[in-house]
């Protein structure tokens, strides 16, 4: 492990026999270092206009009258400073890695726009801006690789767009990109909300195909990751932060995974695995649990139980007249009955037809292995990926450790992994549960992707081992 201070956390993880893998921590980007390369693509006179493209849809919390929703306010740690310092400085983080007990982690970006990048309406200063940020991350990373893992920020709007910069952060020596998986379109085309602003999911019903993407993500052995953001959607626009905030992460990465599923991505990319950031497990198993579910009740076979064409309605009509209420029975003797059940069906009725589905086992196969969900080192929810009583299949599925150091939420970067193991204690989890949650998983995801993801790192031998089989 990294040299650091001695703590809970790096007792913890010297008794463990296996390596500690954060999947989602956070580093706090420095405008003013950060706008040096923004200035190089945009000019000195871009750098307003760069920000200036980010929506703002924050509260007005002086005008009493204002409906904004509340966004993210007071995210960053403060009481702390040294931690503070270690979220915006790699070298620091570098050395405190140890002290949270941790060997290697995974960091996203912070600005909110960056991650997602779906705020950035403007061609040229999404284009810009995340090649921009790009070469400022790799900058600020170099040297210390072998335990920090930076991650790109992938512009998503058009494919092309998306494989330019997936090429360009290759180049620059990035492993894992973050992609923005859902976003506003201006306007679709067709329907009674034509012309209307709508949310595009990746994966499902999209104008543009985004299969050159998933290709050119196996090609170039990147790693591909969702933190896509539910707040100031739906119900999630509210002035209470924290109603807006419960669950807007799995609300996201629920929508994303079942269009990814339903798109047939897996299917048609089988070595294909994806990774979806902040939100949990729980919502990966109930949309595991329901896919199942409704395939048993909505495949085409299943579905002659509800076919309008199957009633018989003159048994129908005898039956009300026999058991009906009086009134019903008076408004349907001797007429055509009107049922509120023959609703216009889609020419085809398989929802699932893009996945090829034709067992329902099939579901397992074509989710389990390539969807992976982040979770706070102290979730104790997390035991629901591993519950395989209550999973279609006696399926585990992929929970792996996020820590989201850097941001408000860890109230101690010290105690991620102590947090953690607090859950083995209180028999939440077990201590084989533990290592797939911060070590199995992680690797299953960053090797899956690329067998020589972690050559030249601090935990290269572990997990080759790991992948040995021993």
């Amino acid at each position: 492990m990294s040299n650091g201070k001695s703590s809970k956390s790096a007792e913890i993880r010297a008794r463990l026999g296996h390596p500690v893998i954060d999947a989602d921590g956070h580093w706090v980007e420095y405008g003013p270092a950060l706008n040096e390369y923004v200035a190089k693509e945009l000019g000195k006179d871009g750098v307003k206009r760069f920000w200036g493209g980010f929506a703002n849809p924050a509260a007005n919390f002086e005008d009493p009258g204002s409906k904004a929703p509340s966004m993210v306010w007071w995210h960053l740690p403060t009481k702390s400073v040294e931690d503070r310092a270690t979220a915006m400085l790699p070298k620091l983080m570098h050395k405190r890695l140890g002290e949270m007990g941790m060997d290697f982690s995974v960091l996203f970006p912070t600005i909110p726009g960056l991650l997602v990048n779906h705020a950035l309406h403007d061609p040229e200063l999404r284009h810009a801006g995340c090649r921009a940020y790009n070469k400022y991350t790799a900058d600020m990373f170099s040297g210390y690789t072998d335990r920090l893992c930076p991650v790109a920020s992938i512009p998503m709007h058009t494919p092309q767009e998306a494989v330019a910069e997936l090429e360009h952060v290759k180049q620059l020596g990035f492993k894992v990109v973050a992609l923005a998986g859902l976003f506003l379109r201006p306007h679709r085309a067709g329907g009674p909300a034509a012309g209307a602003p709508w949310h595009e999911l990746i994966g499902l019903d999209t104008e543009c195909d985004y299969d050159p993407v998933w290709a050119k993500l196996l090609e170039l052995k990147l790693a591909p990751a969702f933190h896509s953001i539910g707040l100031g959607v739906g119900f999630r626009l509210s002035q209470n932060f924290v109603n807006n905030h419960i669950g807007h992460f799995a609300s996201a990465g629920a929508a994303l995974c079942k269009a990814l599923f339903l798109g047939g991505i897996t299917r048609r990319f089988p070595d294909l695995k994806f990774m979806f950031l902040e939100g949990g497990v729980t919502w990966g198993c109930s949309v595991y649990n329901d896919l199942v579910g409704h395939w048993k009740a909505r495949n085409p076979r299943a579905l002659e139980r509800v076919n309008p064409a199957n009633l018989n309605r003159a048994k129908l009509a005898e039956l009300i007249q026999t058991h009906g209420h009086p009134l019903i029975r008076e408004v349907t003797r001797g007429k055509e009955l009107e049922l509120n059940d023959v609703v216009p069906a889609p020419a085809d009725l398989d929802d699932y037809r893009k996945c090829g589905i034709e067992t329902v086992e099939e579901i397992r196969d074509l989710f389990v292995p390539h969807f992976y969900f982040g979770c706070e080192a102290e979730d104790p929810m997390i035991h629901t990926a591993f519950n395989t009583r209550a999973n279609a299949f006696g399926a585990r599925l992929n929970a792996v450790l996020g820590s989201d150091i850097g941001h408000w939420d860890v109230a101690e970067m010290a105690a991620i992994l102590e947090e953690s193991y607090e859950l083995v204690e209180h028999g939440i989890i077990t201590e084989e549960n533990l290592r797939d949650f911060t070590f199995t998983n992680p690797v299953d995801f960053l090797a899956g992707m690329n067998p020589d993801f972690f050559k030249g790192t601090a935990v290269e031998k572990e997990v080759a081992s790991l992948m040995a089989g021993n």
